[in-house]
């Protein structure tokens, strides 16, 4: 049960003054990146940390106003120039000037008699808000405030600003975001006394409320002892509930395994490469966790192209070996249908059954799949999310193995591994493409066994990556048609689907077009908006050669193989990461014919831009990509969890509070060493600090265990 001094943070925000059922939508987009699903909280405001200031101490004038600032302005209202009558889409404008210069002050779908109420001509008034200068012109679009001088007496000399969303003004959210504070309860202290003291950190409450009510901008820089410890509750959070998690999979009695390598061999006769150094160490390490009684959870991170699916199969084939099942997941259809192509003929080989699950098997197909996978009759199951459903039942899984781990939460895969037969639960082997940084395998993972695959199986021809300029697009479209001749395959990738207004960017669609009316049909179009038939439909054309340009969105970056393309244009290179361009890449060099990247970039390019396109020129070692990903835009981005909608942290950068996760990761373990079921007077605080940040799954494995 969640401790009931906590009740008041758990409340809707709709509960809050001023937050009706409209902004609650609102405030819940802001939080939670869309409106559907349960509302946004009232603690959930209190972890959206304000990114700036409005520091009223200084006072610009207009003339000296930089672009994008926030700022605040004492002038004179000269006059007003009302939309034309019946047009909306022309705003309100109101002409003021101070000692320095003039602006106009603008409002959209106006409310003429508030302003003239607020801005009467000949008077002076103070105004905050965001500058903009467009031709050398200075304006203020929809001012925050809008005061007398007596009212600005009462207006806060410092004031936080809080990343926004339309619709919800910075006035109302930093109401609620007070609201908020004021609910917050007197909680035990739940940190390391000696820690805390040694930091010179302030409490957690004290620390909330110094960020939300700033003194300078210091307070909010990541380095700060007030975001210092923020950043430490919430890792000590994710840490604990990942300890308890490996304490219960300790625990738990698992099933020593040990298979006989008959079937393994029969595999290995049927794959075309030696094995690395590395995929034999690999394979290894992994036999060895299998063999003894207490359950595996190892990590096996390896490059794109290094041959991570082999030892997967290697440590299923020992299962299947003991007459026992196992299970692959993977994100995303194409991935789990790429995966059976890949291990079908092997298991063939070896003479394992092996069978798919996604959400495309309905009806009697379904049933029959799912009456086999209880009788023990299917060896090796590859599916998506549908694995984890109550009504799909193992006959007696030993090894549940999760593809792009980072893509599911840690209680999915401990829900997957809980199918196990036996008397124990599954062993399991989670898999990333994406090469991870020691502080977000600690992150994702706590002190998980990690395997690492660092070489590319023999046979892979390095990439030779180059950047261009969109403006030599000509050129480059003329060397596609020589290499088209010449019986290549080649991956085009843009960045949208179709043309916007907002972003300048190339769309999918357009390019197929152009490309299209040069190269006939010989062009294709994959994209994340086709239904499912179709975009198999589009792979399968391209992989059999029926179409030699493939025109694509990013849905290929994962689990597409085609080992005969050996060219990857990417459009607007300059607006992915690092890690999302060497996934790209690695699309490519899968044969053995030497293999490109274009790298097409709009100039004039950023500063980060061009260190990323440096980097990727530079080298194609995916654990240095990573470090320097980490480095440039934090680790969201680095595992692509803001792509696929997975929570990153909200008060915590591993970028700059690596130390921090090392400390919370050895307090973790110290706290389950010493108190696995958190009974105690501290056990109870951590309690708490579990729900607060949402890891109370991790107090059912107490309950569980």
């Amino acid at each position: 049960m969640r401790p009931e001094i906590l009740n008041p943070l758990f409340a809707p925000v709709s509960t809050l003054e001023g937050i009706g059922p409209k902004l609650e939508k609102t405030v819940t987009r802001l939080l939670h990146g869309n409106e559907q699903g349960e509302p946004a909280r009232i603690g959930e405001l209190l972890f959206h940390l304000p990114y700036q200031i409005i520091d009223r101490r200084a006072r610009p004038g207009i003339a000296n106003a930089l672009d994008g600032a926030i700022v605040t302005l004492e002038v004179h209202v000269d006059r007003h120039q009302p939309a034309p009558r019946g047009n909306k889409r022309i705003p309100y404008r109101v002409h003021v000037h101070d000692e320095t210069g003039d602006m106009a002050l603008v409002f959209f779908h106006s409310r003429p008699e508030w302003i003239s109420r607020a801005l009467p001509i000949g008077e002076t008034r103070f105004v905050s808000g965001r500058m903009e200068w467009f031709n050398g012109q200075p304006s203020m679009v929809h001012p925050d405030h809008v005061v007398t001088a007596e009212e600005f007496e009462e207006l806060p000399l410092v004031e936080p600003v809080y990343p926004s969303t339309a619709g919800l003004s910075q006035r109302v959210l930093g109401k609620a975001i007070r609201a908020a504070l004021a609910k917050l309860p007197d909680l035990a202290e739940w940190g390391d006394a000696s820690l805390v003291e040694r930091e010179r950190w302030p409490s957690f409450e004290a620390a909330l409320e110094r960020v939300h009510n700033p003194r300078d901008m210091a307070d909010l820089y990541p380095r700060s002892p007030a975001r210092r410890r923020l950043a430490h509750d919430e890792l000590l959070a994710g840490q604990l509930a990942i300890a308890l998690l490996r304490d219960r999979m300790r625990r738990s009695h698992g099933n020593a395994r040990t298979g006989d390598e008959s079937r393994w061999s029969k595999v290995l006769g049927a794959f075309a490469f030696p094995l690395t150094a590395s995929q034999e160490q690999a394979i290894a390490e992994i036999r060895e966790d299998m063999a003894k009684p207490q359950r595996m959870l190892r990590l096996l991170q390896g490059d794109v192209g290094s041959g991570k699916t082999i030892v997967a199969l290697a440590a299923m084939t020992s299962v299947v070996e003991t007459g026992a099942q196992a299970a692959i997941m993977a994100p995303t259809e194409i991935l789990a249908h790429q995966h059976l192509a890949t291990l079908q003929p092997l298991c063939e080989a070896a003479d394992m059954r092996l069978a798919i699950l996604t959400g495309r098997e309905k009806g009697a197909t379904r049933e029959t799949l799912l009456q086999a996978l209880r009788e023990g009759e299917i060896d090796i199951l590859i599916g998506t999310h549908a694995l984890f459903q109550a009504h799909v039942e193992f006959a007696d899984l030993a090894l549940a193995v999760i593809d792009e781990q980072h893509r599911f939460g840690v209680h999915q895969r401990l829900a997957l591994g809980d199918k196990g037969g036996g008397s124990g639960g599954a062993d399991i082997l989670v898999m990333t493409a994406t090469p991870i940084p020691r502080t977000l395998v600690l992150t994702y993972f706590g002190d998980m066994d990690v395997s690492r695959l660092t070489e590319k199986p023999a046979g892979r021809q390095p990439i030779r990556t180059t950047a261009m300029p969109l403006d030599r697009l000509e050129e480059l479209i003329g060397r596609v048609g020589q290499a088209i001749e010449r019986g290549d395959k080649i991956y085009w990738l843009c960045p949208l689907v179709e043309e916007s207004e907002e972003v300048p960017l190339t769309a999918a669609q357009d390019r197929f077009n152009e490309l299209a009316s040069r190269f006939g049909d010989k062009v294709g179009l994959v994209h994340g908006r086709m239904r499912n038939a179709e975009k198999d439909a589009a792979m399968e054309a391209f992989r059999t050669g029926k179409t030699r340009i493939l025109v694509a969105t990013t849905v290929i970056e994962i689990g597409v193989d085609v080992p005969d393309a050996t060219i990857m244009v990417i459009e607007h290179a300059e607006r992915f990461g690092l890690a999302q361009l060497h996934q790209l890449r690695g699309r490519v060099g899968r044969g053995d014919k030497p293999s490109s990247c274009i790298l097409l970039y709009r100039q004039p390019l950023g500063e980060v831009a061009r260190a990323r396109l440096s980097i990727m020129r530079d080298t194609e070692d995916g654990f240095r990509i990573a470090e320097e990903d980490l480095r440039l835009r934090g680790e969201g981005e680095v595992l692509g969890t803001r792509q696929s909608g997975a929570p990153g942290f909200a008060l915590a950068s591993p970028e700059f509070h690596a130390d921090i996760l090392e400390m919370a990761n050895a307090e973790a373990r110290m706290v389950v060493g010493s108190d696995s079921t958190l009974e105690g007077e501290k056990g109870l605080a951590l309690r708490t600090l579990l729900y607060l940040f949402g890891q109370d799954s991790a107090i059912k494995l107490i309950r569980a265990g």
